[in-house]
């Protein structure tokens, strides 16, 4: 992998735009702007119910159509964000040897800074969300085996929880495993095309945001501890 060492050294700025364009896409709060617009700039969504300016909060003291818009709009921007990203380290890899793990690495990185741009916004005081949405975006399109996974984890936990919050968290934390388990065992191991460093740097890149993902749910976890989260309900 010191391939990708030397292009990151000979590309650098290609890489440094790849990061920042994320950033700056993920902050881009769709939150935020579909509440200002449904409340015809009256409220801030910050200011509403649980504060986070996400899916779950303005589903709950908004509406519906609105939280269906900030769901898909936050997904796609981090659509976006990881497709530019893997293509400008594309560029930057060039003919560099094993260039869908160059690729792979960088979607997970200019993921990361997505949703580091969705949390901390440059746009609104860097207040924002907790990056459910934006973290699911770049699963998409890093590896959709992961994608699945999670959607499928998330999917058990919601049904018999009916909480967001849980199956979010538990998502975050079963994010690196899976990660590990596809890239160790069928990518490095089973498969033989991607190096040793690969799967050692999807696995921390996802233990990243795994742990930012929690941290940013740590008063979730203390309601949840004391059986005060709430389950579930939408403003009609």
């Amino acid at each position: 992998m010191s391939g990708m060492i030397s292009f990151m050294e000979r590309s650098w700025y290609l890489v440094l735009i790849a990061v920042v364009a994320s950033y700056l896409l993920g902050s881009i709060n769709t939150a935020i702007i579909v509440t200002k617009i449904a409340t015809k700039g009256k409220e801030d969504i910050r200011n509403m119910g649980s504060g986070n300016a996400g899916f779950t909060n303005v589903l709950r003291s908004v509406g519906k159509v609105p939280a269906i818009l900030t769901i898909v709009c936050d997904l796609l921007k981090s659509v976006i964000a990881v497709l530019i990203g893997g293509w400008l380290f594309a560029i930057a890899a060039g003919n560099t040897e094993n260039l869908s793990a160059v690729v792979r690495i960088g979607k997970y990185i200019c993921g990361f800074f997505c949703i580091l741009g969705h949390s901390f916004p440059i746009y609104f005081r860097f207040k924002g969300g907790k990056g459910i949405v934006s973290a699911a975006g770049m699963m998409l399109v890093a590896d959709w085996r992961v994608f699945l996974l999670i959607i499928a984890t998330f999917l058990l936990v919601f049904i018999f929880s009916k909480i967001i919050s849980l199956a979010s968290i538990t998502c975050a934390v079963m994010f690196p495993v899976y990660t590990f388990i596809l890239t160790f065992f069928f990518d490095y191991k089973m498969e033989g095309n991607y190096p040793f460093l690969y799967w050692i740097l999807c696995t921390l890149a996802a233990l990243g945001i795994c742990v930012f993902v929690v941290i940013k749910h740590s008063s979730n976890i203390g309601r949840l501890i004391r059986g005060e989260e709430k389950k579930i309900t939408a403003k009609k």
